[in-house]
């Protein structure tokens, strides 16, 4: 699931989750609570934000990163397929509260 230059730079970075099925997707594949239609481009986001050093690593055409408002303007998302969002905080180079969820 992880890209080759995650594994030869030996440097991950994704440290805490909120979503307890996204981070299962990740570390072993396992498919509960992700939609199906989101599994492919779920996996490439996480590959990339898994190697990401800043926010603007995950500025990829069509993943719309934004910045959120609100009581989350600490964090950043990106699209994943219409009201639906990975989102997640950068703390110095790690990533932590990393989240996928319907905003509407």
């Amino acid at each position: 699931m992880l890209s080759n230059a995650a594994l030869d730079s030996g440097r991950l970075t994704i440290e805490s989750w909120q979503h307890k099925g996204l981070a299962a997707f990740f570390v072993n594949g396992s498919k509960a609570g992700i939609r199906p239609d989101h599994l492919s481009r779920l996996r490439r986001q996480l590959a990339r934000l898994d190697i990401a050093s800043r926010p603007l690593d995950m500025n990829v055409p069509g993943w719309r990163l934004h910045r959120l408002a609100g009581g989350l303007q600490d964090r950043d998302a990106v699209s994943v397929s219409g009201n639906w969002r990975l989102t997640f905080r950068f703390d110095g180079p790690d990533v932590v509260l990393v989240d996928y969820h319907d905003y509407h």
